[in-house]
């Protein structure tokens, strides 16, 4: 039974892999770079892309933004307030997004009129480090509020993951959040992973994550 279910999963990640690798084209086609934002749930991933979309905005930078819950559309209703396209996906139980989930919702928008394009995944630790969905970056994203050992209890997510965002830093004082461990312990996983220090609430960081995009888009469009 056990090489069975074994079997089973292997096949649905091969599949997903190839609409993750025909999406990644599409989307490349469209000149978009694609951020997969990944974190436990509270860490602050709603309202740091909140953010990030209203600053793009501002910058007349045009990006969208796909939301992953496995309900309600709460999430994709905040982040309409910054003014750009979003669309929720509810996975009905599923832990995780999926590349057929992905190419499914983005189906009757033109991606030609973005440069960016974020997907906010489900807020789950372990399933979404084995599930491609046709991202360039994928981002982790660990909250002052969480502890500075996730990174060595959950390494799949962050070793599959290329930056990593310490977020809610406003509050790393009271919450005693000893930076410096977190940052060995994510590097102790992904060794030389670029990792940011933002406040959604206060800004801080905020222009140094936009400009690491900037530069993710620059490195890819001149490979191209």
């Amino acid at each position: 039974m056990e090489t069975r279910v074994l079997e089973i999963r292997k096949g649905i990640l091969n599949k997903n892999d190839e609409i993750a690798r025909r999406l990644r084209e599409r989307l490349h086609a469209c000149g978009l770079l694609t951020i997969n934002l990944v974190s436990s749930p509270g860490s602050g991933k709603t309202a740091f892309l909140q953010r990030t979309l209203r600053m793009l905005r501002e910058a007349r930078i045009p990006a969208a933004a796909l939301v992953g819950d496995l309900a309600t559309d709460n999430d994709a209703k905040r982040l309409v307030e910054a003014g750009v396209p979003v669309k929720q996906i509810n996975t009905d139980g599923r832990c995780h997004l999926e590349a057929q989930m992905i190419s499914d919702h983005l189906a009757d928008w033109d991606l030609n009129l973005f440069e960016y394009l974020f997907i906010e995944n489900v807020g789950n630790l372990v399933c979404p480090s084995s599930y491609d969905l046709g991202e360039d970056v994928r981002v982790v994203l660990l909250s002052v509020t969480e502890g500075e050992d996730k990174p060595l209890k959950y390494p799949n997510i962050f070793n599959s993951a290329d930056i990593a965002v310490i977020t809610k830093m406003d509050l790393a004082e009271a919450c005693e959040f000893d930076l410096e461990a977190a940052q060995r312990n994510i590097r102790a996983v992904r060794p030389g992973m670029r990792i940011l220090r933002t406040s959604s609430k206060s800004g801080a960081g905020m222009e140094d994550w936009l400009e690491c995009l900037a530069q993710e888009k620059s490195a890819r469009a001149a490979v191209v």
